[in-house]
């Protein structure tokens, strides 16, 4: 081709696209892009509704003496994005309860149950929670007249259950009952957070946030990284997690890639950060266990897997230098060393299959199904034996009990 063809062929490549389409199309792409992102953020936000506020408002914090307690007589509601709306009651005394505290009915066998956040029943309805349906499973199942006092907390920390258990004893229990979970070990401060920052949190809206977190993108030194961050707060990336994680085989290997502060639990051997947090357990289990003994009170730890272990264990298999069970044996050494009663719910889950349809696929907590089937395993277990006065009566339940 001649010279002179080359650049008839380049005008008439310019004439087919002007310069000014070379600003205008980049701008068309990067704004649908924004739209197609905005549109998907709007309906992620519109299908999973978060509250501004929540159960925090009813809860003290950040008392250094009690741990974190409720606030008596209050009432808060919070939707979570994989929840509806939820009511948090809370009695006289500051428990979520579903009852006033007080001396218990005559005849009745009361066991009075401390722990934090699933114990307390969150994420779900008092009536739906575990607190609730184990006093009727074990009622109809010994013929007895049995209520539980729930003076559980929704705090991430073990050390509470040990700050706060004068209120246990003050309910004047048959039993006392420590439910158990990995998170109550993760925790080893009474005080979860400082009230400067929980009031700030408060008092941000939702464009204050987004601008602060612009801000801390346009002046972060990845800006991809700061992207990347930002996406996975957003509901968008909640709604297509909470799909994709309902699949075991995804969502397994998703959680033992977490960090070593919140999986850490999970590996055999277990690393240093655990095995500290495992000595204030002891710690705690200790003091709680001497005042129950003193007392002349039974007490009984009973653990709660986490989804991931009960995914594990229902799914027969995990990889190399994991083991489920590692934890719960460790708890277990702890609570019948300063002589108390452990009952296990986590090799029950070897029978059931799908186990984590149990839990709510993002946040972890157990849902109302996964807390009718805590309910129905820790029946099981305290009828046992291990808690004579709640031995099952066989013969009454050939009879027509469950």
């Amino acid at each position: 081709m001649t010279e002179d063809g080359i650049r008839g062929v380049e005008r008439a490549t310019e004439d087919r696209l002007p310069r000014r389409d070379w600003i205008v199309l980049p701008c068309l792409f990067f704004g649908t892009a924004i739209l197609l992102a905005g549109g998907a953020e709007l309906v992620a936000r519109l299908a999973f509704r978060r509250s501004q506020e929540g159960v925090e408002r009813c809860v003290v914090l950040n008392d250094a003496t009690t741990g974190p307690r409720g606030i008596p007589n209050s009432v808060c509601t919070q939707e979570y994005p994989e929840t509806e709306r939820i009511e948090y009651r809370f009695n006289s005394c500051g428990h979520r309860a579903g009852m006033e505290c007080g001396p218990k009915a005559a005849g009745v066998y009361r066991i009075v149950m401390t722990g934090s956040s699933a114990a307390m029943g969150m994420r779900v309805e008092q009536r739906q929670s575990f607190a609730a349906l184990l006093p009727e499973a074990l009622s109809e199942k010994t013929g007895r007249r049995v209520e539980l006092y729930n003076a559980s907390i929704g705090a991430k920390f073990s050390h509470r259950a040990a700050l706060g258990f004068n209120e246990v004893l003050a309910a004047r229990p048959d039993l006392i009952l420590w439910i158990l979970m990995p998170a109550d070990v993760a925790g080893s401060s009474p005080v979860q957070a400082k009230p400067e920052e929980i009031g700030e949190r408060k008092s941000k809206s939702l464009a204050e946030r987004m601008s602060l977190r612009a801000k801390q993108i346009v002046g972060s030194d990845s800006g991809m990284n700061a992207l990347a961050d930002l996406y996975m707060r957003s509901r968008t990336a909640l709604l297509l997690e909470h799909f994709l994680y309902q699949s075991e085989s995804l969502y397994v290997p998703a959680a033992l890639a977490g960090k070593e502060s919140d999986v850490g639990f999970l590996r055999d051997p277990m690393g240093a950060l655990w095995n500290e947090r495992l000595r204030q357990v002891d710690s705690d289990a200790a003091t709680m266990e001497g005042q129950a003994r003193d007392a002349g009170i039974p007490f009984v730890a009973a653990y709660v897997p986490t989804r991931a272990q009960a995914a594990m264990v229902s799914m027969r298999h995990w990889p190399t230098g994991f083991d489920p069970y590692k934890l719960d044996d460790r708890l277990r050494a702890i609570i019948e060393s300063h002589g108390g009663k452990y009952v296990d719910t986590l090799p029950e889950f070897w029978a059931i299959p799908n186990a984590g349809r149990f839990y709510f696929p993002m946040d972890g907590h157990p849902n109302a199904e996964g807390h009718a089937e805590l309910a129905r395993l820790l029946a099981k277990q305290l009828g046992s034996g291990v808690v004579p006065a709640l031995r099952v009566d066989e013969q009454r339940n050939a009879g027509g009990g469950r």
